[in-house]
């Protein structure tokens, strides 16, 4: 009987902690304690309301008849883990966690050692359950590291300002003005966001000078407007969420030579942004 209730409360847990559609990114279970990138970080803490520091205490390998559909190569896993912080969260933690973990298997079919190790999961608590812990992804863990440690508290302290910038969900329209000398010329570029918050790009040129493109999240244009830096959570939405071209049908301007300049700016703002830099 009691074998039967543990089979019974790991599928149950199988069901309500995992995502049937999710799948596991191809280099592992978790961003590694040496090669954490910002937008990694930042994929994972901007979709989790909940965020612990844990030790693992306990790994459950699911038998086959409870992992239908899983890939070979993957072993499904119950894991219990001591709590030994609440990262973010807006209830106290508990003092034990459970959450369900695909592992990849290695070239022996056997997963690595876990246990006593420490991570920061990323995910949700499961109805109003502050124990069980469903991942935002199935790979939502950080190694822990005194590096990735600095890292994830930095972007969370960036996503729970009340201004941090919004998610981009694409382009509204864009338009070029000419100025009064050659060489001389504005671009607006207006982003649509969540919420419909305010978003707009604008770029400046000036004859003789590099161009200059700011950033406004506001419905005037920001004259104190900066160019984001990179590694931030406004140069994470830039150049993680923009598509890579403006198109011509998006631009409101008076002949094809307007056009092109916007193009040119907007592609001025791309390459200046650099690639987004995921790896996962």
């Amino acid at each position: 009987m009691r074998m039967m209730f543990k089979i019974l409360l790991s599928a149950s847990l199988s069901m309500i902690l995992f995502e049937p559609s999710a799948t596991i990114a191809q280099n592992g279970f978790a961003i590694p304690a040496d090669m954490a990138r910002y937008s990694d970080v930042a994929d994972l803490v901007t979709i989790s309301p909940v965020i612990l520091d844990v030790r693992i205490i306990k790994i459950q390998k699911l038998p086959p008849e409870q992992t239908i559909g899983v890939d070979v190569n993957i072993q499904r896993t119950v894991i219990n883990a001591d709590v030994l912080a609440l990262i973010r969260g807006e209830k106290e933690a508990a003092a034990k966690v459970r959450f369900v973990l695909d592992i990849p298997k290695d070239a022996k079919g056997k997963i690595p050692k876990l246990n006593k190790q420490r991570f920061f999961l990323l995910g949700k608590a499961v109805d109003k359950r502050p124990d069980l812990i469903q991942l935002a992804r199935p790979d939502a863990m950080i190694a822990y590291s005194l590096a990735n440690d600095a890292l994830l508290r930095a972007v969370i302290k960036e996503v729970v300002q009340l201004d941090a910038p919004p998610p981009i969900t694409g382009i509204a329209s864009a338009f070029y003005s000419p100025g009064t000398v050659i060489g001389e010329g504005n671009t607006q570029i207006f982003l649509r966001a969540q919420n419909n918050q305010p978003f707009s790009i604008s770029v400046v040129s000036r004859p003789g000078r590099p161009k200059q493109w700011t950033v406004s999240t506001s419905e005037l244009i920001e004259e104190s407007a900066a160019t984001p830096q990179t590694n931030t959570l406004m140069w994470y939405r830039l150049a993680c969420e923009l598509p890579r071209e403006l198109p011509a049908r998006l631009i409101e301007s008076g002949g094809g030579d307007n056009i092109v300049r916007a193009q040119a700016d907007y592609k001025y703002v791309i390459d200046a942004l650099g690639p987004c830099g995921r790896t996962r």
